[in-house]
């Protein structure tokens, strides 16, 4: 039976494109003109991205917060003109009142890097407004991370931690059908946490729900290829993506759609 998320069949790999409107998010911050964030969410959806992933807020290591005001200044005007060309579009963000903005503006997914956890209103919200959500695996926040990095066995603690995550999800009237996971590649993990999850993907894949994969120009890639450069970890971020799809994952969150999606058709095409 072919599963459906956010009104896309998954029996082909999906492809999230990535719209950061920050000013210092870790591979390509500074996109604050909304006219740029909008061509470059465009030219994502005509490079063959199925959907766009749009955040006002880094939660890159060690990164400021955001106040939910700044935030909806940044992503709202975006989300608006995307939606409104008609690219399905997911917010990406933590805050109930910029959820609620956003797909008050045309995003169609909430994407929250804290599975619901960080405002105690955005269960509730995701809930009533019957929206897909993207539930991702966090430890504390961006300045608490790396210390509870942690773990015995990452893959098994990963899946058991966002089994609680769904959980809570359906207890506050969250569809099943509407839910999709991240296991939140280098959020409270090290290189070798990042490398041990990808290899044993397919623990997460094997369940119910539609795995999103976000490993691009992510620092496990920096640290395994010794590409400093976040922005030259193309070749390293497809390698892996690769990898994630053979592992069974439905959707890789990527910088470089155009790239990505040759890739994935070649690789679709030699999988069979």
């Amino acid at each position: 039976m072919t599963v459906i998320w956010a009104g896309l069949t998954l029996d082909r790999p999906r492809i999230m494109g990535v719209v950061n409107v920050t000013p210092d998010s870790f591979s390509d911050g500074g996109r604050l003109d909304p006219d740029a964030a909008i061509a470059l969410g465009l030219a994502m959806r005509d490079d063959g991205a199925d959907i766009v992933d749009v955040g006002g807020e880094s939660t890159r290591p060690g990164a400021s917060p955001t106040s939910p005001e700044d935030e909806q200044a940044r992503v709202v005007p975006v989300i608006g003109a995307l939606a409104k060309a008609g690219v399905l579009v997911s917010v990406d963000t933590r805050n109930a009142a910029t959820m609620a903005m956003a797909l008050d503006a045309g995003a169609a997914i909430v994407n929250d890097v804290s599975a619901l956890t960080h405002d105690p209103a955005a269960a509730a919200l995701a809930a009533a407004r019957g929206c897909p959500v993207i539930l991702m695996h966090m430890r504390g926040s961006s300045a608490t991370m790396y210390d509870l990095a942690r773990y015995d066995d990452v893959v098994a603690e990963v899946a058991a931690e966002l089994a609680d995550r769904i959980g809570a999800a359906e207890r506050a009237g969250i569809a099943r059908a509407a839910i999709a996971i991240d296991p939140g590649f280098g959020f409270a993990k090290l290189p070798r946490h990042s490398l041990a999850l990808l290899r044993g993907l397919s623990a997460l894949t094997a369940q119910d729900f539609p795995v999103v994969a976000g490993v691009s120009r992510k620092g496990f890639i920096g640290a395994t290829s010794g590409e400093p450069d976040p922005a030259r970890r193309f070749p390293g971020s497809i390698a892996a993506g690769l990898f994630a799809l053979g592992q069974g994952a439905s959707v890789l969150r990527v910088h470089d759609v155009r790239q990505t999606v040759q890739a994935v058709r070649v690789w679709r095409a030699l999988a069979g």
